[in-house]
């Protein structure tokens, strides 16, 4: 293998371990709870502040947000001239959250570490789908309706913003938006699902003896 394949093996290496260290179930520990077992099970960031509270989800978003964000970033600065490294770096963070070696391979749904990968790959497109994610939400108080159409709205902003040289992007970076914009869409299946049959659960209310498996982070 030659030096050039050792050091992408090493980038995405560390990139999953960062995104594979699940904070939800960390943070519910340090309070007593298995969060797995607790509300909708997702260990993320919205079932976090609802088993425990608005300011403990915070700092579950947060820490999985840096997830993202400082793996991604280290290889932007460090290895600029390694083509494709901080794409390796956050996709490898994002697949680290979603199917974490720790967690027998469930883990959440990546909304807080793709918005931390994006923060260093493409800020403006985050901007843009994280201000429809918040519209949506006030609007309809769906954490997972405003995750997907955030979701789908992130390589569609990141397009638009290359082709009118508004944000010009590399073609590789594009792609692995659209790739993570996919991904989150399959791991909310199940609340597509209950949207469009109109079981889903909003925000802050649930349905008695109900499980609440709103879209989480």
């Amino acid at each position: 293998m030659s030096n050039e394949w050792k050091t992408y093996a090493a980038i995405v290496a560390v990139g999953y371990l960062c995104g594979a260290v699940s904070w939800a179930v960390v943070i519910a520990k340090l309070k007593g709870v298995d969060i797995r077992k607790t509300g909708s099970g997702n260990p993320g960031a919205t079932n976090v502040t609802r088993v425990l509270g608005k300011k403990w989800g915070v700092l579950c978003f947060f820490l999985d947000f840096l997830k993202g964000l400082i793996p991604t970033s280290a290889a932007v600065w460090l290895l600029d001239e390694l083509p494709g490294a901080a794409v390796c770096a956050g996709a490898a963070a994002v697949a680290g959250h979603m199917w974490p070696v720790f967690l027998k391979f469930k883990g959440g749904k990546g909304v807080s570490t793709t918005a931390g990968v994006l923060a260093a790959l493409a800020p403006f497109s985050l901007i843009l789908s994280g201000a429809l994610w918040g519209v949506v939400f006030k609007l309809f108080r769906y954490v997972s309706l405003a995750s997907v159409l955030a979701a789908i709205a992130l390589p569609l902003s990141a397009f638009v913003l290359d082709t009118a040289g508004i944000y010009p992007l590399p073609v590789e970076t594009i792609v692995v938006l659209t790739a993570l914009s996919a991904l989150s869409i399959l791991k909310h299946a199940g609340n597509i699902k209950r949207l469009a049959n109109g079981t889903e659960n909003k925000f802050g209310k649930r349905k008695k003896g109900d499980d609440d498996e709103s879209g989480g982070a």
